[in-house]
């Protein structure tokens, strides 16, 4: 083992008392990046989840965790997938601790009927079929096809926030198409039939 020089020593002092500081970003530069994000970041978080409640609560704790991270960003890009990939991992816990079995229902409820318009009553037969297809896609695919559909992130955004290989994800969602393609398949068949 070498012996340290005087001049090493107190760089190594000045990045440990660097290294204790938090993440310092001013109000209006976090309140700009606030406002940019959090309305995409809770859509995402509400679509992957399933249940707005929990949305908000991840994104104020995404928020929390990002600033408390001190995460080293170049670019105001580089922020956001730091941001969303902090969410997607938040989501992944919600997913895996145990809670009791929920049914939710829609805010119309079952069988509503709306203004009696045909046009109408298809919309919300099709959102409903949409819903239940939804809900028994996986985790990673209702992520990725959120990011990419709705929120329309290019596929080297989509890995950087789900911590994927950016290769990996044009086939990946290739797969989540197609069987949320079938359960829309199977919901119309079983429409159908009755």
């Amino acid at each position: 083992m070498r012996d340290l020089t005087l001049s090493e020593i107190e760089r190594l002092q000045v990045d440990a008392v660097a290294a204790e500081q938090p993440f310092v970003m001013d109000e209006e530069s976090f309140r700009a990046f606030y406002e940019e994000t959090a309305r995409p970041l809770w859509a995402y978080l509400s679509r992957v989840l399933g249940d707005n409640a929990m949305a908000d609560d991840l994104v104020q704790e995404a928020y929390y965790r990002f600033l408390r991270a001190a995460p080293d960003c170049e670019t105001e890009a580089h922020r956001r997938h730091y941001l969303f990939r902090v969410a997607s991992n938040l989501a992944r816990d919600h997913w895996r601790r145990p809670r009791p079995l929920q049914i939710a229902l829609d805010e119309a409820g079952e069988g509503a009927v709306v203004d009696g318009s045909q046009d109408l009553a298809a919309d919300t037969a099709r959102r409903k079929d949409l819903g239940r297809a939804w809900a028994h896609l996986s985790r990673r695919d209702r992520e990725l096809l959120w990011l990419a559909y709705a929120h329309g992130s290019a596929h080297r955004e989509i890995a950087a926030a789900l911590g994927l290989r950016t290769a990996s994800i044009k086939l990946m969602l290739f797969r989540a198409r197609k069987r949320l393609a079938r359960l829309l398949r199977q919901a119309e068949a079983e429409v159908g039939q009755t």
